[in-house]
C-alpha cells in the first residue's frame, strides 16, 4: 500500500493517541471526518493498522520488576508452549544470533522471577537482566523510506 503524507500522518496521530475521535484525527491532520475515517478503514483493511491498545503501568499494576531473560536453543514447540502458558511474559521474541531467543517478563518480586525462571530454565540455559528504566518505549513509527537510510562510512584499514 502506498501511504501519502495524510496517511503518514494519521499513523503517527494514532500511534501517539489511539483514542482520538475522528473528527479530531481530521482536525489534526486537515482532513473531515468522513475523509479521515475512509482512511482508517483502509489502513485496517491494508493490514498496516492491525488494533488498538490500552498501555498500562505495570509498576502500578503490582510488577515491581521487569527483566529481559535471553535463552539458549530448544525445541521451538515447547518454548512457544511455556511463552503461552506464562502470563508473566510480555513479549517474547525468537530471534538469531548467540540466543535463540529474548523474552521481556514482569513479576512482582524476587521470589517471583525466581519461580518464572525456574521454567524456562527447565527448557534452555538462560541469562537475565533486570530492567532499571526504560528509556524509550513504544516508538511511534513512520513508514520506512529506504531513500532516508545513509550508508554507514567506509572504515579504512590502517596497514
Amino acid at each position: 500500500m502506498e501511504l501519502d503524507a495524510h496517511d503518514t500522518r494519521i499513523l503517527a496521530e494514532l500511534q501517539a493517541e489511539a483514542r482520538l475521535t475522528m473528527a479530531e484525527l481530521g482536525r489534526r491532520v486537515h482532513l473531515s471526518q468522513p475523509a479521515v475515517t475512509e482512511r482508517v478503514r483502509k489502513l485496517e483493511a491494508a493490514g498496516v493498522i492491525t488494533g488498538y491498545r490500552a498501555q498500562v503501568d505495570l509498576g502500578r499494576l503490582g510488577y515491581g520488576i521487569r527483566a529481559v531473560v535471553r535463552a539458549g536453543r530448544a525445541e521451538y514447540t515447547r518454548v512457544v508452549k511455556v511463552i503461552q502458558q506464562l502470563p508473566e511474559v510480555v513479549t517474547a521474541y525468537n530471534v538469531t544470533g548467540e540466543d535463540s531467543w529474548v523474552i521481556e517478563i514482569a513479576v512482582i518480586d524476587v521470589a517471583h522471577l525466581e519461580a518464572v525462571l525456574a521454567k524456562l530454565c527447565d527448557l534452555t540455559e538462560t541469562s537475565t537482566s533486570i530492567i532499571l528504566h526504560a528509556v524509550r518505549e513504544r516508538q511511534p513509527m513512520p513508514p520506512a523510506r529506504r531513500e532516508e537510510v545513509k550508508p554507514a562510512p567506509k572504515r579504512v584499514r590502517k596497514a
